[in-house]
């Protein structure tokens, strides 16, 4: 078996150093890293087109690149390895990829990367920064990819899940659940500051607090001990307005006003 493992963090960060050494322990298994050469947090699946990319293998052996967590999967996958890995897996990411953070996780985009090329992909992250209790998270990690071999899911149908392990000890983390995303409220205010030449500097601001946590929600499983596990899904049609839509477009085609109180 053979996983390809990428993150957001970098390719030094201490989550995809202790995944790395959690996951080659595995029977049967190799395991390479190709990551982020910098820090690429929330630059989901973005692909880098208008420059070139610069691979690099630092002393441990791990591959780097100047660019995106999606640019390392998909160079990877096109021509770097010269393999088909059978698991592509991202993280451990420094913090939580819950609800609307999945939108814009590098460490989702690049599990995302080897999804879209038709293998199984799965994104880690702890949900609080700060790297405590990373051992036990890797052992998690390892444990959930090695109880997934044993029930042979590692075939030629694709899948997409989003992990989220709370920062406990092993013997304390509570057992896996299956859980939906989650909601945020509304990111806070960008923070402005005052540049040496006098022009002002926008910061993104923190992400919104938990709006939509209820029973069932990565972020209520998280918060009772439990690791959190989301299947996700590309498709972003919205399958139950589909009707509405076509009767709308049909509007559309022909120039009818739209009914009245629509």
């Amino acid at each position: 078996m053979k996983i390809l493992i990428s993150n957001d963090d970098g390719f030094q960060a201490p989550g995809i150093v202790a995944l790395h050494d959690a996951l080659k322990t595995l029977d049967g298994v190799e395991v390479e890293v190709v990551a982020p050469e910098h820090n690429n947090s929330a630059k989901s699946n973005a692909l880098t087109l208008h420059s070139p990319l610069y691979v690099h293998k630092a002393a441990n052996g791990f591959r780097y690149v100047n660019g995106t967590p999606a640019d390392c999967v998909h160079i990877a996958l096109t021509g770097l390895l010269g393999y088909r890995p059978d698991l592509v897996v991202s993280g451990i990411n420094n913090g939580a990829n819950m609800g609307d953070d999945t939108i814009y996780s590098g460490t989702v985009g690049a599990a995302m990367e080897g999804y879209l090329f038709g293998i199984p992909a799965i994104a880690f992250s702890q949900v609080d920064k700060g790297w405590a209790e990373l051992e036990a998270a890797a052992a998690k990690a390892r444990e959930l990819v090695a109880q997934m071999r044993a029930q042979q899911l590692f075939n030629e149908t694709p899948w997409l899940l989003n992990v989220n392990i709370p920062n406990m000890p092993l013997e304390a983390l509570r057992p896996a659940k299956l859980c939906r995303l989650g909601r945020r409220h509304a990111a806070e205010r960008v923070i402005v500051q005052e540049s040496p030449r006098g022009e002002a500097m926008y910061w993104i601001g923190g992400a919104g607090a938990a709006k939509d946590d209820a029973e069932g929600t990565d972020f209520h499983a998280t918060a009772q001990g439990h690791v959190s596990i989301t299947p996700l899904k590309v498709d972003l049609t919205d399958h139950d307005n589909l009707g509405y839509w076509a009767q709308t477009a049909a509007r559309l085609a022909t120039g009818a006003a739209a009914a009245p109180g629509a």
